[in-house]
C-alpha cells in the first residue's frame, strides 16, 4: 500500500468520527446553549424565581434542559397599558443573557434604573426575536423570551455573542405611543 492509499483509508474513519462527534448533544462543558434544541409550545409559564417587581432588575434564570427550537414567550407580568403593535414607538428595559448559564451580556439596567431602549416596532431596529417578543405586550408588562439563533444573531454572532447562541431576554415595556 502506498502513502496516498493509506491516507485515503484513514480519512474516511476520521471524517466519520468527527461528524458523529459534531452531531452528538453531549457537551463536556454542560452548556445547554450548544445542545440540540427541543420543540416546545410558543408560550410557557414564567419561572417562579423570576421577579415580578418592575422596580428591580430581573435575574435571568439558568437552565439545564435543551433550548427551545422556536421563540418561546413567558409573561411574568401582564401589563394593562397601551399595546405594542407594528408602528408603535416603545421604550423597553431589558436584560439579555445566554441560555443555560444565565450569564448576562447586555442590560439597559446596567446603564441606570431609568435607562430604556427606544425603538419602533416593525422597523427592524433589533433582532427579529426581540421585536417579535415585544409585539403584543402592554405597558406595565414583564416578559421573558427565549430566542433561538435563527431569530437572533445567527451562525456569525456579533460582539460578545458567539455564533449559534440561544439568548434569553427579560423585557419590561415602559412606554408605547
Amino acid at each position: 500500500m502506498n502513502l496516498r492509499t493509506t491516507a485515503r483509508l484513514l480519512a474516511v474513519p476520521t471524517a466519520l468520527v468527527l461528524s458523529l462527534t459534531a452531531c452528538g448533544d453531549d457537551n463536556a462543558d454542560g452548556d445547554a446553549a450548544s445542545q440540540a434544541c427541543e420543540s416546545r409550545p410558543e408560550t410557557a409559564e414564567a419561572p417562579d424565581d423570576l421577579s415580578a417587581n418592575l422596580a428591580e432588575k430581573p435575574e435571568v434564570p439558568t437552565a439545564d434542559d435543551a433550548p427551545p427550537c422556536d421563540l418561546q414567550i413567558s409573561d411574568v407580568v401582564v401589563g394593562d397599558g397601551a399595546e405594542a403593535v407594528e408602528g408603535t414607538t416603545v421604550a423597553v428595559k431589558y436584560v439579555g443573557a445566554f441560555y443555560g448559564t444565565g450569564e448576562e451580556f447586555d442590560s439597559s439596567w446596567s446603564r441606570g434604573a431609568d435607562e430604556t431602549l427606544p425603538l419602533t416596532v416593525g422597523a427592524g431596529q433589533v433582532i427579529p426575536g426581540f421585536e417579535q417578543a415585544i409585539t403584543g405586550m402592554q405597558v406595565g408588562g414583564r416578559r421573558m423570551v427565549t430566542i433561538p439563533s435563527d431569530l437572533g444573531y445567527g451562525a456569525a454572532g456579533q460582539g460578545p455573542i458567539p455564533g449559534d447562541a440561544t439568548l434569553v431576554f427579560v423585557l419590561d415595556l415602559v412606554e408605547a405611543t
